[in-house]
C-alpha cells in the first residue's frame, strides 16, 4: 500500500462536516485515528465507494449511511447532517466510483457541490493527491501504485454564499501548492531529454519533407557534436530560425547541451517584430539552414556573419568524432553523457528556452520558459493524457509554445515517434502523412484543422485518438463536420505562452462505471476543458482586480501554478500589471463550472466597452457569420474590432474581405441587414457594427489567429480616427 503523509492536523475540528475531493483506505485510516472513531460516512445509494475503501470502513464498524441526493433536497441533507453532529459524530462525505478522465482533481461531481452550495453549513475541505517519485512523475499517471499519497486537512469554511465554489477552490489551490513543491521541478529538462533519447534511442523522428527517419540516438549524438561548437559562441542566448524537424530538434538540443538558451524565432513575423526580438533577447548568434533561408527570401535575416548553418556545423565535425558521439549516444550510460555536458548546470528556475508572444495585440513580448515550467507542464500533461502508444504529428512551428512543448519536448521525453512537417498550412501533405504513418495525436489551430478537413477523406483520421485544437475559438460547425465526415472529435484546449503552454483541455469521455449513476465528463461543449493538475484559477471583476468573484461568475481569469512564468523580459511595468503574488492575469474573460470546466468569453482585447457594457467581438463575429451565412467555409472573411467614440466610448467596426463589400452601396445594405437581423435575434443594439470596412484579406498571424493589432490599426486608418486624441 502506498505511503501517506498527513498535513494540517491543526485544522481538525470535531464534530464537523468534512468534504474530501476523494478518499483512499490510507486517508480513511488517518481520519479514523484523528477523529478517534467518532465519525460516520455519507454517500448516495447509487454512488458506491471503491470496494477496498468500503471493506476497510465496514471492518472498523463505522456506519456508511445513504442519502438520496438525486431525489432529496439540500434542506433534508442539512437536517440529516445536523442530527449526526448532535450525536457528537463528524460526518464525512464519501465519494464513490465514477467515470472520469485520469488526472481529475476530484471524484465529487457537480451535483454534490451544488448541495454544499445550498445547505448553508460550515464545511471542512479535505484534499487527497497522488505524487510519484522524482523521475517517474514525468512518465506515469498520478494515481498509479507506488505513488505517495498526500492528505491535507484544510481550514474550515464558515457559512456564507457560494460554499460549493469555495470548497472547489480550496481543493484546487491546495492541489496546485502540493504539485508545486515536488522535487522533480528543480531538475533539468536537458538531463531528462538526454535520458529519454538514450533510453528510447531506436524510436524515430520522421522528416515528413524528405520521408527520412532519424533515430533518437542519432539526433542526440549529432546534437552533442554541434554543442561543442556552440559553447564557443558569444552571449548566453542563440536565435534558432528553423521549422520542426530533425534539424530544428538538433539545434534546440545542442543549445541546451552547450548551456545556451535557444530563442525560438518567429520567422513569420515582420521585420520590426524580429528586430525587437533580437534587441530584447540580446541575440548575437543565430542557427538556421541554407535551404530554409532560401524559402524565406522576404524574412529580415540577420547579417550572414552572425549565422551558423546547422548542416555546415554537422559537416564541420570530423567523421570519426561524429561517429564517436553517435556511438556514445547509443551505448554510453546516461550519467556519463550528463556529466560530459554538465546538463544539471541549468535547472529549476534557470532559463531553458525563450519564446516571444505572437504580437497579435502589439509588440512581441519575451517569455522565458524555465526548466521548472517545462518539467511542470510535461508532468501535468502526462497526468491527463494517456501517451503510451501515441505517434505525434509535429507541424506547428517551434516558436509556437504548443509546437515546442507538446508536439516536440513531450513526445521526446515519452519516447514516442514524431512525424514532422515544416508547413502547417499544407493540408494535403499533412493528411497524407497522417494516413501513411498512422499518426494518433494531432495538434492544430481550428483554422489549420479546417484546411485539413477540406483535403481529408472519410478514412484520413482513422488512426487519430487525440486531435487537440486551440489558440482560437472552435466553431461548432467545424466540430460537427469533423465528427460527421471523419468520425473525429475535436478536443478544444487552452494554453498561453506564459504557461508553457497548456492549461486545460477537453478529452474523450470515459466509459461509464458499472453500478454508479454519476460521472465527471471528459468534454463539455463550448468549454476549453478542465484545468490540468497543479493549476489553479481565480476570477476577478474585469474593472477591479481586487474584487474576487465566485468561480462560476464571468470575469477576468487569473492562473497560478509551477508552469506559469515569472514575468516578461525587460517589462517591469507590464509585469507589475499582470502578476500578483504568483497569480497571472491572463487577459481572458471566463468562468468555471463545478465539474472544473472553464468557458471563455474571449480575450479582454477582444471586447469593447460601449456605454458601460462589455461587448465581445467574437460574439458579434458569430452573429455576423450566421446572418451572412459564412459559417462553413468563410469564417475568416470577416473580423470585428472596436474604435474610440466620443459618445459611447467605443463602437463596433466590421472588417470584410468579401468582394461585394468593396461597393459602398453594398456596405450600407449589409449594415442595415445586420441591424435588422441582430435586433430580431435579440442582440443588444450596442453589438451592431457601426462601420463596415472593405479589406483585401483579414490579417492573420502564422498560427492562423487574427492579427488583432493590425485589424484595429486598419480600422483607425480607414476611418481617419486619431487613436491618441
Amino acid at each position: 500500500m502506498a505511503p501517506i503523509t498527513i498535513h494540517g492536523q491543526q485544522n481538525m475540528a470535531a464534530p464537523a462536516f468534512y468534504m474530501p475531493n476523494r478518499l483512499s483506505v490510507q486517508a480513511c485510516k488517518a481520519l479514523h485515528y484523528l477523529l478517534r472513531g467518532k465519525l460516520c460516512y455519507m454517500t448516495d445509494p447509487l454512488f458506491p465507494p471503491p470496494t477496498e475503501v468500503e471493506q476497510w470502513i465496514t471492518r472498523k464498524g463505522v456506519p456508511i449511511e445513504h442519502f438520496d441526493f438525486r431525489n432529496g433536497t439540500p434542506q433534508a441533507a442539512k437536517l440529516w447532517i445536523r442530527n449526526r453532529l448532535r450525536q457528537d459524530k463528524s460526518v464525512i462525505f464519501l465519494p464513490g466510483k465514477l467515470s472520469k478522465v485520469r488526472g481529475s482533481l476530484t471524484d465529487v461531481p457537480k451535483l454534490f457541490l451544488d448541495y454544499v452550495q445550498e445547505m448553508r453549513l460550515p464545511v471542512c475541505p479535505l484534499f487527497l493527491g497522488y505524487y510519484g517519485s522524482t523521475r517517474d512523475n514525468l512518465y506515469r499517471d498520478v494515481a498509479e501504485s507506488g505513488c505517495r499519497e498526500e492528505f491535507y486537512i484544510l481550514p474550515g469554511i464558515p457559512v456564507g454564499m457560494h460554499m460549493g465554489e469555495k470548497v472547489y477552490a480550496a481543493w484546487m489551490e491546495q492541489g496546485m501548492e502540493a504539485f508545486s513543491t515536488r522535487d522533480y521541478l528543480q531538475g533539468s529538462v536537458t538531463t531528462h531529454l538526454v535520458s529519454a533519447l538514450r533510453k528510447h534511442g531506436s524510436v524515430e523522428m520522421i522528416d515528413g519533407l524528405s520521408q527520412k527517419a532519424v533515430p533518437y540516438y542519432k539526433i542526440l549524438g549529432v546534437a552533442m557534436g554541434v554543442a561543442r561548437r556552440l559553447v564557443k559562441t558569444e552571449g548566453e542566448r542563440i536565435g534558432v530560425i528553423l521549422p520542426p524537424g530533425p534539424g530544428g530538434t538538433i539545434a534546440l538540443l545542442a543549445c541546451m547541451l552547450a548551456r545556451k538558451t535557444p530563442v525560438m524565432i518567429n520567422y513569420a513575423s515582420s521585420g520590426k517584430a524580429f528586430e525587437s526580438t533580437v534587441q530584447q533577447a540580446e541575440i548575437r548568434t543565430f542557427i538556421t539552414a541554407r535551404p530554409f533561408m532560401k524559402k524565406l527570401p522576404n524574412f529580415s535575416w540577420p547579417p550572414e556573419e552572425q549565422i551558423l548553418f546547422v548542416e555546415e556545423l554537422i559537416k564541420s565535425i570530423p567523421k570519426l568524432l561524429l561517429l564517436r558521439d553517435v556511438l556514445l549516444a547509443r551505448t554510453a550510460p546516461t550519467s556519463l553523457l550528463c556529466r560530459m555536458y554538465h546538463t544539471d548546470a541549468r535547472s529549476g528556475e534557470d532559463e531553458a528556452v525563450m519564446l516571444f508572444t505572437a504580437g497579435s495585440t502589439g509588440e512581441p513580448k519575451g517569455v522565458t520558459l524555465t526548466h521548472r515550467m517545462l518539467l511542470a507542464n510535461v508532468a501535468q500533461s502526462c497526468c491527463r493524457l494517456s501517451l503510451d502508444r501515441e505517434r505525434v504529428l509535429g507541424s506547428l512551428p517551434l516558436f509556437h509554445s504548443f509546437g515546442l512543448t507538446i508536439a516536440l519536448i513531450l513526445p521526446l521525453l515519452k519516447g514516442r515517434p514524431i512525424c514532422t512537417y515544416p508547413n502547417p498550412t499544407d493540408a494535403r501533405t499533412l493528411c497524407q502523412l497522417i494516413e501513411k504513418y498512422k499518426l494518433t495525436m494531432l495538434c492544430a489551430t481550428p483554422t489549420f484543422a479546417r484546411t485539413m478537413l477540406r483535403r481529408a477523406e472519410a478514412y484520413t483520421f482513422a488512426s487519430v485518438r487525440y486531435f487537440i485544437v486551440g489558440a482560437e475559438r472552435l466553431q461548432p460547425d467545424l466540430e460537427r463536420e469533423f465528427l460527421t465526415r471523419c468520425g473525429v472529435q475535436l478536443l478544444e484546449g487552452y494554453g498561453l505562452t506564459e504557461a508553457a503552454p497548456v492549461c486545460s483541455v477537453n478529452l474523450p469521455d470515459e466509459p461509464t462505471t458499472p453500478g454508479s449513476a454519476f460521472t465527471i465528463p471528459g468534454t463539455v461543449p463550448r468549454s476549453i476543458g478542465s484545468l490540468l493538475p497543479g493549476i489553479a484559477i481565480r476570477i476577478t471583476d474585469v474593472d477591479d482586480d481586487s474584487r474576487q468573484l465566485p468561480l462560476t461568475e464571468r470575469g477576468m481569469i487569473w492562473l497560478k501554478g509551477p508552469n506559469l512564468f515569472r514575468g516578461y523580459v525587460k517589462r517591469p511595468q507590464l509585469n507589475a500589471d499582470v502578476l500578483r503574488d504568483g497569480w497571472f492575469r491572463s487577459g481572458d474573460i471566463g468562468q468555471m463550472d463545478l465539474n472544473g470546466f472553464v468557458t471563455l468569453g474571449g480575450r479582454l482585447s477582444r471586447f469593447s466597452k460601449i456605454g458601460g457594457e462589455m461587448v465581445p467581438h467574437e460574439g458579434v463575429e458569430e452573429a455576423v457569420n450566421k446572418i451572412l451565412r459564412l459559417e462553413t467555409d468563410d469564417s475568416i472573411k470577416i473580423a470585428v474590432t472596436g474604435v474610440l467614440d466620443e459618445q459611447k466610448g467605443e463602437v463596433i467596426v466590421l472588417l470584410s474581405s468579401l468582394p461585394e463589400h468593396a461597393d459602398p452601396a453594398a456596405q450600407r445594405e449589409t449594415l442595415s441587414l445586420l441591424r435588422t437581423e441582430m435586433t430580431a435575434m435579440g442582440y443588444p443594439n450596442l453589438w451592431v457594427p457601426r462601420f463596415l470596412i472593405p479589406v483585401d484579406q483579414i490579417p492573420l498571424l502564422a498560427s492562423g489567429k487574427q492579427d488583432l493589432h493590425l485589424c484595429r490599426r486598419l480600422a483607425y486608418e480607414y476611418l481617419e480616427i486619431d487613436r491618441d486624441a
